[in-house]
């Protein structure tokens, strides 16, 4: 099966205006800019056919152009990242089986994340959708919920059936658990990871569903999919000792930082 990898990436966030060009220092000191940092991300994925940025942002455009990026440009219009993979696959007309969006805020997503997501959608025929779940350790989930705290949506959280369909999304952390963890301690709240697998025919359909009132409320477009009924896989992914953080905010530059730091990445 062809694999496509798009990264949607916007300047006009309303969290964290120029976001994609944020730099973020790693181990080494080096700062690349976080467009860069999910392009390397992207490329490190195994299996994959041809990997792009998509955006409407002269400037992201020209920076991505600047370390031997693809750039496809999209229209201002897109409403959030699927809407900006759905005209990427018009407009490269090309004939991929599943299309991989790889959010262009996640800059410490694994490879094995995205393979893994891929081979999820492989082995399971019927779906349309895929997405990953991280099982939380404690201090991941002590840092969502002291985000909750203080006002910030610091990541989404996941819940699903026995399927493995995905039951719902939320910026809240859910499923409610009043017990306490340690940092190493197993959580039974699943982190989502912002990545998505689609196959053509789901992904070309959803700029044509209206946006329902789920997906308004917690402004998460996967959402759309299940207010449409359209099942999607949850992948459990493994850390196998990374950690892993979005930047959704401009306090998550520090963090991310040092979680680069940490793990030795330049």
């Amino acid at each position: 099966m062809s694999v496509l990898i798009v990264i949607p990436a916007r300047y006009a966030s309303t969290r964290y205006p120029g976001k994609p060009l944020v730099s973020l220092r790693g181990a080494t000191g080096e700062a690349r800019s976080l467009i860069k940092r999910s392009w390397d991300a992207a490329c490190a994925v195994k299996g994959v056919d041809r990997v792009v940025v998509a955006t409407d942002d002269g400037r992201i455009a020209d920076a991505a152009r600047a370390f031997g990026a693809e750039v496809v440009m999209t229209s201002e219009t897109c409403a959030n990242g699927t809407e900006r993979c759905a005209e990427t696959l018009v407009r490269m007309a090309g004939d991929f089986d599943i299309i991989v969006n790889l959010q262009g805020d996640a800059p410490l997503t694994p490879a094995w994340f995205v393979e893994d997501l891929v081979q999820g959608l492989r082995d399971n025929p019927q779906a349309q959708v895929a997405t990953p779940v991280l099982r939380t350790e404690g201090r991941a989930l002590n840092g969502l919920l002291q985000d909750r705290r203080e006002g910030r949506v610091g990541g989404t959280t996941a819940v699903f059936g026995a399927d493995h369909n995905a039951l719902y999304f939320s910026k809240e952390v859910i499923p409610y658990t009043g017990s306490t963890y340690s940092d190493d301690d197993d959580t039974p709240v699943f982190h989502h990871v912002g990545v998505y697998a689609y196959r053509p025919d789901a992904l070309k359909s959803y700029p044509d569903w209206e946006s329902g009132p789920l997906e308004h409320l917690e402004g998460l477009e996967q959402l759309r999919f299940l207010e449409r009924g359209v099942p999607m896989l949850c992948v459990e992914v493994a850390a196998r000792g990374r950690q892993f953080w979005e930047l959704n905010n401009p306090e998550d530059v520090p963090r991310i930082e040092a979680m680069l730091v940490e793990m030795g990445h330049g």
